[in-house]
């Protein structure tokens, strides 16, 4: 009993008396003290455990937290206060007690229920809250009156008795009355706000919207606050991620106060409150203003976490100099025992001596700055993603209101516009990412100086100087790097446009034997692009050995100064607090750099921002509701300013009618009979010469209007006028008007009627259905971009699609018109564009239709069909009112009215009888084009029958090696292996939590082992001398003023530790630096900036080995070695470890340097050499990934990773050791850390990886929206699908932002939990030197150990964040790998180049014996047992239906296909026994898609530089082509673009025949070579080849029968086997045949 009394057993006066008065008791005080605490646990434990089963009143609501009482963050933040002040009672309640004779229970004990108490209060609170009960909250209020109470009594008999501030109890009961009295103001204020209890009518509450909606599941603002600041709610998605991968629907909506929308409107407001309140309206509002007061509050809430989390940042050096100052020391009695109370009372400065107490105090500093500093954090990013989303809705809005001359004239390109989307916006949010920088670090700066000067004096500051002189250049060196990674990127493109012409091309270079020329070209502009990435390696291991290198060079000058100024050297207490301050100055000078930069760059884009969002907007089309005709002022532009326009419509406009006719009646008269018209319009594109001049007239309405004119004539100018498209110089144009009934129900909101982006469906009578000369296209399916948003009809869709005769063009796409087109999709030829297009304009349910030459790219059938059907019959069946723009003057006879136009200005209008009487030149003229292209026609009707033929072909030929597969899905092989477990859930879990390590070995190997080697040996060994710094410094700092007693060394030590409180601080930073990276790739080397300066590591072997020398010094402490021995030493360490930064930071970086140059070549190589079937099967943009995105990534991102990850690895692992080394008795706690840190990385990489996956795979969608809509701005506008384009943009922004900032949060989950794990080890590294301090253990090592256990809590979360981002760029190299195992075609060949005679094929004699042909050996065979002979010089023509095997038979006699039964033996060799390049090289073939490569003329023919001149001018004669390449500037080595664009498709094919010529062949194979050149150019071209090529075999594959007729023998294929073979003449005779079936077909 007598041990645990609880008022102590005194025998000399009764504790339990109450002579004196109950109050007076003080034990009795205490007592009275207990019983709020315990009222509490009876009332609520009940509560909590048997009533929340039967809560009948929990709202049937999925989320768990959805409403919050009033006051609840202060409530939290009081209880938390709560609960650390009942901490800090319980140690003082300890520590006094230890202090008296017998153990006083009453000292701590009420402390101990307090803290219980409080604890469950906010337990209790918390469910009270989720199940929406208030009236429970009653108990929680009598808690807190009672304890405010009790509190209040034992304060006030405190101060009757004179205990006052100087004792430390008396403190803290004084703030436990504050925080009580302050609890019951927040309990009192609930119940006058909710009025649960005491007010008649309770007030009746609603969640909030976004937690009615149960699509949002992002509940960072709706969980509470401690769920809040550990992330708490992330965890189910987290580790659900194992189980099944993270998509799209997982991470649901936003929040309503974080989409795009809101935060537009924030944004916009501010933007417009100052464009309305400026004094000069000419000025341009500022974008910065505007953003600071829309998002300003967040960002200083930000910068106050920061400025706390700083602040705590210099507890933890405190401490530990604390601890090591105490270890070994008697605390001093500060403290009495006051009479009355018969109890000790200690100063507040006793219990800052208590080693125990530093510990914990230490713990919770780190544990409160590592929340404080995430939460920091997690709000800029947040209002960093709310930024940019407000910018893009409102680059978007600008977007749909610029005028169309800025984008014509080229002041805007789409270029520009892309990079303010991607680019510039990007470049804001990151600013504001590392904003709160830019006022934090000055700070730190200042105080840490502050400090160091304190301790060192001088020599301190000399040391600071050197981290100040050596801070430019780093910034240098960050500039540097910026303008690196420029020259890469524009290299990189230019590597990328060859790869992609390579790949065009890759048939035709086979075929002619270039592929290694032309190979040699790309790794010419790889080897540059390699340059320019040296020094960028170069630059970044510069950058990253400054981070590592500083720290060493500062504290080297400072010892060494220091020696040398005082002539003493510093205690270890002084040496290692200014370690420690080093490290904390050194991040945010680091730091300064980038964030300087960052601010640079956020400058310029604001300045950008600025310029775009003045530049000019179209004017104000109100008048296209015929509501008023449009004056001169309305439209004209005032140079310099542009006017906001009002956008709000008369009511009339803004009832949104939703319901739609579905088919229109036909339409009653209008009213009146002129749909536009245009009176003395003079028009312009921006400058102010007048493009249309002086244009009167009318468009009559229900009826089909022409216009023609030559080229240039300004007919599509004309459409544009009408649609308001041009700047008016003077004139007015009118739209009819229509009934008012109509109107209320058609006409409507397509104008944002301010801020209302609401979708509506009704079409406004005067949207326009308009189709561009030019297609566009949207990146969606076929039916997408013929439906265009409006409702699908399946009767109306059919029409529209026979029409325009897409049927057949359907029938051919993978999935029919589901399929995707535009960029991201399937490239479709020009044909095929322009009738998707067409069609649009046909489906849209509107009044008018403009049609800007629908016919261009057609050919005679189509276009026919198209006139008949849809514009005749569809289009004017409907009553639709058409006007037409074209050059086919043989449908003039079809139109009702006539506009006839000439160099700007109208002509004649009328109808074709008002022209034929009034101005007949003008019909005879019309006349005479019409017999011409009359007679064309006649020509034209086989070019363009095969032309349509031919696209199909090519669709055909694109997907007929890949029906099955999805086109979009570009990873989709190395998917396949991963899928194919899917059902079985535990092989696919385990498969997704493992690391590549395969993987990273084939990346490794391919840098080269002595590279690899040479890295792993330098990281070791700078780590080593890393530690042995560290040790010189504690060993000389130890020495000399050492006397044996304890004390003084105990003092010493102290100070050494101050390092390590350094060493905190360091990280505090490093991790902000390195945050930076964390919050995803931004900024170019985002990591090679995130490095904390490197200190503190250890390599075990080397401390077990110095370990008993130490001890033993320790132990004897001999007055030292004088200082001279110590100081060369030590520059020595010095020198070397930053020799040895250097060196590491070389290697890893030419590593992945050397690496990146290997997988490329390989690459490569292996993909030029693949088979040809290896293209048909593989996606274009699928092997154009691998060099661009994939390659992209090996050579820029996966070193500094590397690097960042190898080194925080080895720093975690070496401050283990070190304290494991020190108190080996920690080694027993790192197990369960060890296993609890293995689970959080291992769930953590699964769901990054996921989250990381969603953000890009949304990025891209988002930017293709925006270039898509730049480039269809006056189709949208005809249109009037503004708003839905805009719905568009923010649904893809809001999936974007969504995706992004879980990302961010699963980052700060997991910082979150590494940090505190770190916490855990500081405290049980602490708490195992406390206790192992008696056995002799001297303190100088104890803060050794503890500074040590601070670098871990740092570097922690990099080693799972670097190796999370490790295995998503693994991926890459993945890819890479899975393209080098392909097979590359046999290039050998089994006969050696000397046996083959140089002349070979002199004759052109050619045998097919018995021949099988397949295309693969899985496949069947496509030719099957043919046989054949051909004579030298004999003109042989091949035909067939498609598919028949005429080209697999021209393929191979290149040997391009597998030959797998059979021989051709050409002059006596058998093809397949020849190298490839021999056999190739030798013979010429012409494709029917004609193929060029840009570059010189020169180069197209000969590539290969070995022809004179002359022999290519003739080359060209005989093609026809000589006189327009002598036009041409520079002749033969004139410029030819990309694919051949700057010539038309003819001239393209007569460059393949010149090419075909240059080589001097004694065959030639023509594959259907004139498919796409007119009549007479090819019979010209059949005379060439039968002259030129008079003593060649020519071998010509026919898709026009009559082309052969004149050959010496005719082979008539059918299903890969030869039909019919003899010369024409007999083979006419028989009428039943094949091949004269043909040709009575094609005459």
């Amino acid at each position: 009993m007598a041990g645990l009394s609880f008022c102590g057993n005194n025998v000399t006066k009764n504790a339990y008396s109450v002579d004196t008065g109950m109050l007076n008791n003080g034990c009795f005080v205490d007592a009275l003290n207990l019983v709020p605490h315990v009222f509490l646990l009876f009332i609520t434990f009940p509560i909590l455990f048997i009533g929340w089963g039967s809560q009948s009143s929990k709202v049937q609501i999925h989320h768990n937290t959805w409403l919050h009482f009033p006051g609840h963050n202060l409530r939290w933040i009081l209880t938390f206060t709560l609960l650390f002040v009942h901490v800090c009672e319980i140690a003082e309640g300890i520590v006094s007690n230890k202090q008296m004779d017998t153990n006083h229970l009453h000292l701590f004990m009420p402390a101990f229920m307090g803290f219980i108490a409080a604890t469950t209060s906010v337990v209790y609170y918390h469910n009270i809250e989720t199940s929406n009960f208030p009236k429970l909250l009653l108990a929680l209020f009598i808690y807190w009156v009672l304890a405010f109470i009790t509190k209040s009594i034992k304060l006030w008999k405190f101060a009757e008795y004179g205990v006052g501030v100087l004792h430390l109890r008396f403190c803290i009961t004084a703030l436990l009355v504050v925080l009580y009295g302050l609890l019951m103001a927040v309990e009192i204020n609930v119940i006058r706000v909710r009025r649960y209890v005491f007010f008649a009518n309770p007030q009746k509450v609603k969640p909030p919207e976004d937690l009615q909606d149960l699509g949002v599941r992002f509940l960072q603002p709706f969980v509470n606050l401690l769920s809040k600041a550990t992330y708490w709610w992330m965890n189910p998605l987290i580790i659900g991620a194992h189980k099944r991968p993270i998509e799209l629907k997982k991470i649901g909506k936003l929040p309503i106060a974080m989409r795009a929308l809101t935060n537009y409107l924030k944004l916009k407001d501010a933007y417009e409150d100052q464009r309305q309140n400026a004094e000069d309206p000419e000025k341009a509002p500022s974008i910065w203003r505007s953003m600071y007061r829309a998002f300003g509050r967040p960002i200083l809430l930000s910068s106050t976490f920061r400025y706390l989390a700083d602040l705590l940042g210099f507890a933890g050096p405190l401490c530990i100099y604390g601890i090591v100052e105490h270890l070994n020391k008697k605390p001093v009695k500060e403290g009495s025992v006051v009479p009355y109370f018969e109890v000790y009372f200690m100063s507040s400065n006793e219990l800052l001596q208590n080693t125990s107490v530093l510990a914990v105090l230490l713990f919770l500093a780190l544990v409160l700055q590592r929340t404080f500093l995430q939460a920091s954090y997690y709000v800029t990013i947040e209002t960093g993603i709310n930024l940019r989303g407000a910018l893009l809705a409102m680059i978007y809005n600008k977007i749909l209101r610029l005028s169309t001359s800025n984008m014509s004239m080229g002041e805007m390109t789409l270029g520009q516009i892309n990079n303010l989307v991607a680019i510039e916006t990007n470049q804001l949010m990151w600013f504001l990412f590392l904003c709160p920088n830019l006022w934090a670090m000055p700070v730190q700066i200042v105080m840490g100086v502050i400090l160091l000067y304190y301790l060192l004096g001088t020599s301190a500051l000399i040391g600071a100087s050197v981290i100040v002189l050596l801070a430019p250049v780093q910034y240098l060196i960050a500039t540097k790097l910026a303008d690196t990674q420029k020259s890469t990127l524009d290299q990189s493109t230019e590597r990328l446009k060859k790869t992609t012409e390579i790949l065009k091309g890759i048939k035709l270079l086979k075929l002619y034997a270039w592929e290694n020329i032309f190979c040699d070209s790309v790794e010419d502009t790889r080897g540059k692009e390699l340059t320019s990435l040296r020094t960028f390696a170069l630059y970044t291991s510069m950058s990253i050995f400054m981070n590592a290198a500083i720290p060493i060079a500062a504290v080297l000058v400072t010892f060494v100064s220091h020696a040398l100024i005082n002539k003493s050297k510093p205690s270890s207490s002084e040496a290692f607090a200014a370690l420690a301050l080093f490290h904390i100055l050194v991040t945010p000078l680091f730091l300064l750099s980038t964030v300087v930069r960052f601010a640079v760059k956020a400058m310029v884009s604001v300045q950008k921002l600025g310029e775009f969002l003045q530049s000019d907007e179209i004017g104000d089309d109100s008048w296209r509701n015929g509501d008023m005709s449009v004056s001169l002022e309305a439209c004209k532009k005032h140079p310099g300013a542009t006017k906001a326009i009002n956008r709000k419509q008369p009511l009339l406009y803004q009832m949104d009618s939703y319901e739609q006719p579905a088919r229109r009646p036909l339409r009653p008269n209008e009213t009146e009979d002129v749909a536009v018209k245009v009176n003395s319009g003079f028009f312009t594109w921006g400058s102010n010469l007048s493009t249309l001049s002086d244009i009167n007239i009318c468009i009559p309405t229900g009826q089909l209007t022409m216009i023609v004119g030559q080229v240039g004539c300004g007919k599509s100018s004309l459409l544009l006028a009408m649609l308001g498209e041009m700047q008016t110089l003077s004139g007015k144009v009118y739209w009819s008007k229509l009934p008012v009934s109509e109107m209320l129900h058609e006409a409507n909101s397509c104008f944002e009627t301010d801020g209302s982006f609401e979708e509506t469906r009704s079409k406004n009578r005067y949207s326009v259905g308009y189709a561009t000369q030019k297609s566009w296209l949207l990146n969606a399916t076929v039916e997408d971009n013929i439906t265009f948003g409006s409702p699908f009809n399946k009767q109306r869709y059919k029409t529209v699609i026979d029409a325009c005769s897409l049927q057949p063009d359907v029938d051919l796409l993978p999935f029919g018109d589901q399929t995707e087109i535009g960029e991201r999709g399937i490239n479709l030829s020009g044909g095929q564009r322009q009738r998707i297009c067409v069609a649009r304009a046909l489906y849209q349910n509107t009044n008018i239709v403009f049609l800007d030459d629908p016919f261009s790219a057609l050919d005679i059938h189509l276009s026919d069909h198209l006139m008949q059907e849809g514009i005749l019959k569809f289009l004017q069946d409907d009553k639709r009112t058409v006007v037409l723009v074209t050059h086919k003057l043989q449908y003039l006879i079809h139109a009702d009215w006539i506009i006839a136009m000439k160099d700007g200005s109208v002509l004649r209008e009328g109808t074709l009888k008002d022209i034929q009487t009034h101005d007949v030149e003008l019909y005879e003229h019309w006349k005479t084009l019409m017999n011409r292209q009359d007679q064309e026609l006649e020509k034209d009707t086989e070019i363009d029958n095969c032309q349509t033929a031919l696209e199909r072909k090519t669709l055909r030929r694109a997907f007929y090696s890949r029906e099955a597969k999805n086109q979009v899905d570009d990873d989709e092989e190395e998917e396949e292996e991963e899928e194919e477990d899917d059902d079985n859930m535990s092989t696919t879990t385990s498969r997704r939590s493992k690391i590549p390590w395969r993987v990273c070995w084939q990346y490794l190997s391919s840098g080269g082992f002595l590279m690899v080697f040479l890295m792993v040996f330098s990281k070791l060994l700078k780590h080593s001398v890393m530690v042995a710094i560290d040790y010189w410094l504690a060993e000389w700092t130890a020495k000399g003023n050492v006397p044996v007693n304890g004390t003084a060394n105990g003092n010493v030590l102290v100070n050494r530790t101050a390092y390590g409180d350094v060493l905190v601080n360091r990280t505090a930073y490093g991790d902000v630096l390195v945050n930076r990276t964390a919050y995803g790739d931004g900024p170019v080397n985002g990591t090679a900036y995130g490095y904390a300066p490197d200190f503190g590591n250890v390599t075990r072997d080397f401390v077990n080995a110095s370990a008993a020398a130490v001890f033993s010094n320790w132990t004897n402490s001999a007055a030292g070695l004088p200082d001279s021995y110590y100081v060369p030493v030590f520059i020595i360490l010095c020198g070397a470890g930053i020799a040895l930064c250097l060196i590491t930071s070389l290697t890893v970086e030419f590593l992945g340097l050397s690496a990146a140059t290997n997988l490329h070549h390989n690459l490569l190589n292996k993909i030029i050499h693949a088979p040809i079937r290896f293209f048909d099967v593989t996606p274009l943009g699928q092997i154009l990934n691998r060099f661009s995105a994939d390659t992209n990534i090996i050579d820029q991102h996966i070193p500094p990773t590397l690097e960042s990850l190898t080194r925080s690895t080895l720093l975690c692992l070496s401050a283990i050791g070190v304290i494991a080394f020190v108190t080996p008795s920690f080694l027993i706690a790192l197990i369960p850390l060890a296993v609890s840190f293995y689970f959080i990385q291992k769930y953590f990489r699964v769901a990054s990886k996921d989250l990381q996956d969603l953000d890009d795979s949304t990025q891209l969608p988002l930017l293709c929206h925006f270039s898509e809509t730049a480039e269809g701005l006056t189709t949208i506008r005809a249109f009037r699908h503004e708003s839905r384009f805009k719905q568009k943009m923010l649904e893809l922004t809001d999936t974007n932002n969504t995706a992004y900032l879980f990302l961010s949060a699963a980052n700060r989950w997991l910082e979150v939990r590494t940090d505190y794990l770190g916490a855990v080890i500081v405290l049980t590294a602490a708490v195992a030197s406390i206790w192992s301090s008696g056995k002799n253990l001297p303190s100088s090592m104890v803060g050794l150990g503890l500074t040590y256990a601070l670098t871990v809590t740092n570097y922690l979360n990099w080693v799972v964040r670097n190796l999370a981002d490790l295995e998503v760029q693994m991926a890459a190299v993945k890819k890479v790998n899975s393209f080098l195992s392909t097979e590359s075609e046999n290039y050998e060949g089994s006969m050696d180049t000397s046996q083959v005679p140089e002349d070979w094929p002199q004759h052109g004699e050619i045998k097919i014996q018995d021949l099988c042909v397949r295309y693969d050996p899985l496949l069947k065979p496509v030719l099957k047992h043919v046989n054949a002979y051909i004579n030298p010089g004999q003109k042989v023509g091949i035909c067939g239906r498609t598919g028949s095997g005429k080209s697999s038979l021209s393929l191979a006699f290149f040997n391009m296909v597998d030959v797998f039964e059979g021989q051709i033996i050409i002059d006596g060799i058998d093809i397949c026994k020849l190298p490839l390049q021999t056999l190739r090289s030798r013979l010429s073939i012409i494709l029917q898609d004609p193929v060029l490569f840009s570059g010189s003329i020169r180069f197209n023919l000969d590539p290969e530089r070995t022809c004179t001149d002359d022999r290519l001018w003739e080359a060209l004669e005989i093609a026809q082509l000589k006189n327009m390449v002598k036009a041409l500037s520079g002749g033969l080595d004139a410029v030819v673009t990309e694919g051949g664009e700057n010539f038309s498709v003819g001239q393209r094919q007569l460059f393949c025949l010149a090419r075909a010529f240059v080589r001097k062949s004694s065959i030639l194979i023509m594959d259907e070579a004139t498919a796409s050149i007119d009549m007479a150019t090819e019979n010209v071209l059949q005379k060439v080849v039968m002259t030129a090529f008079a003593d060649r075999t020519v071998v010509t594959i026919a898709h026009r029968v009559h082309t052969i007729l004149e050959a010496d023998l005719v082979i008539v294929m059918k299903r890969g086997n030869i039909l019919e073979i003899d010369k024409p003449e007999t083979l006419l005779e028989n009428e039943d045949g094949m091949f004269a079936s043909f040709v009575r077909a094609d005459m």
